[in-house]
């Protein structure tokens, strides 16, 4: 686990979070458990976030563009094929 500079915050948390927090913290503090907690949420919103990037970008790959990508993979595939002969 990192140690970075740590700031003191007070949040109001909901008692469910609580009572998790002291279920699941092991021999870990539960600030030590919150951030952990903090930090995978982080990366959950991010890989969502870059998912629904993706979907954009590919969705707005007209027929077009798939019809050229498909001519590229079979000319390619033909290609490799007579380098194999």
């Amino acid at each position: 686990m990192r140690k970075a500079t740590r700031f003191s915050k007070s949040f109001t948390i909901d008692r469910s979070i609580l009572d998790y927090l002291q279920r699941t913290r092991s021999t870990r503090s539960r600030s030590e458990r919150v951030n952990e907690l903090l930090r995978r949420a982080i990366l959950e919103e991010q890989y969502e976030a870059l998912e629904r990037e993706a979907a954009e970008f590919f969705a707005s790959a007209g027929g077009t563009e798939r019809a050229e990508c498909k001519a590229f993979a079979a000319a390619s595939h033909r290609s490799i094929a007579r380098e194999g002969e």
